[in-house]
């Protein structure tokens, strides 16, 4: 399933609710692709906002965190499945988990699970987006990538010798995945973060099997441990830049618990080639962040951080927009979208507060009526941006 060529207006989400297998097996739950970005009206439902309000929601949220609550009890724990009932509820397999890239996935995969660790030194949460590939009813890939909370949680307890506790929370208030997609500074608690998205608290049940807290209202809880003394491999997966990812060793994820609400509905993200659920909502909250990041570095020439879509994977297509006060400005501003991480950033344009960052022809006119290739394109490795004379 995909959405390219089609019109933002006309991309919709899709809710399954009489879900069978390919024997004609029916599942107990429901489906739901494209519910939580599939297009930007979509997200501002989610987020329950205006999108030009969708900006301002993100910086006031970061800088006005709403710290979590802990309650007794919760719908995501209306049906718990543990012990020998967890195998004979079908574990994994309870749940119609669709095939992302019909074709060339090698099975279905979990790509709107929201990954809730803890740091084993400080107790600190985590919650991120992975995508996990079924191998068995109890047990499915983790493809975390690095460098990842998670993936510094796992190597804290590689070295102790213990495996990592891990909730995989499905289907939750919006403002949770909103949240867990973007990459957030280390010290930001997501579940806070979705807190002052929402203008209240989070709640949050402790586990059955774990020591982990989880959503009360989520539909679908997943308890269990990631090893860390194997790994195995993992893969092909259909990106977002169009091509098949390889497979790859990777860890894995061993399913302990199950709880869920009556009658829950299984969450999917289509993530296929730019534009897809999976960029759309990465970029209603990235181009925020990064722009708070330059800010917040003294670049406040900074007016607009777009990144640019269709086909190219939304990241590494930068466009930043100021109000320059000297010519060093531009060159500090596109090393600051490198300096950000996550992937952000292979080619950078700077331009002009007149130009519109959103508009591919406007850049290109730009680039071609206002620059002179000679002194005005840098290439850039591992040494920092430095003008050239």
């Amino acid at each position: 399933m995909a959405i390219q060529g089609l019109p933002e207006e006309a991309r919709k989400g899709f809710l399954f609710d009489n879900v069978t297998d390919t024997k004609k097996g029916k599942y107990n739950c429901s489906v739901l692709v494209g519910g939580l970005a599939g297009s930007e009206a979509i997200y501002c439902l989610g987020l329950k906002c205006r999108p030009d309000e969708v900006a301002d929601r993100w910086i006031y949220a970061l800088d006005h965190p709403i710290e979590p609550v802990i309650v007794t009890e919760g719908p995501c724990q209306e049906e718990i499945h543990k012990g020998d009932e967890l195998i004979a509820q079908g574990g994994l397999n309870e749940f119609a988990i669709p095939i992302s890239t019909p074709g060339f996935d090698n099975g279905p995969y979990i790509t709107a699970g929201h990954w809730i660790t803890k740091d084993p030194e400080t107790g600190k949460r985590n919650v991120g987006n992975y995508r996990g590939l079924i191998k068995g009813p109890t047990l499915s890939g983790l493809m975390s990538g690095t460098p990842q909370d998670l993936s510094t949680h796992w190597e804290k307890c590689r070295k102790r010798g213990i495996p990592l506790e891990v909730a995989i929370v499905v289907g939750t208030v919006p403002a949770v995945s909103y949240a867990a997609t973007q990459k957030v500074p280390p010290e930001v608690d997501e579940l806070a973060l979705a807190g002052g998205l929402m203008g209240e608290p989070v709640k949050l049940v402790k586990c059955q099997t774990i020591d982990v807290e989880v959503p009360a209202t989520a539909e679908i809880v997943l308890e269990g441990i990631v090893p860390t003394n194997y790994m195995e491999e993992e893969g092909p997966f259909g990106e977002s830049m169009g091509y098949v990812d390889p497979r790859t060793l990777s860890t894995v994820f061993e399913l302990k618990c199950v709880t869920h609400r009556k009658n829950p509905i299984w969450v999917s993200i289509i993530s296929q080639v730019t534009p897809s659920e999976s960029s759309k909502i990465k970029a209603m909250g990235m181009a925020t962040l990064v722009k708070r990041f330059l800010v917040n570095r003294g670049l406040d020439s900074v007016r607009e951080v777009h990144l640019m879509e269709p086909l190219v994977n939304l990241r590494p297509y930068v466009v930043v927009s100021l109000k320059k006060r000297n010519d060093q400005e531009p060159w500090d501003a596109m090393q600051g979208v490198l300096d950000y991480g996550d992937r952000v950033g292979k080619l950078i344009i700077a331009v002009d507060e007149d130009i519109n960052p959103r508009d591919p022809i406007a850049v290109t006119w730009a680039i071609t009526h206002r620059s002179q290739p000679h002194k005005d394109i840098k290439v850039v490795g591992d040494r920092p941006l430095e003008r050239r004379r």
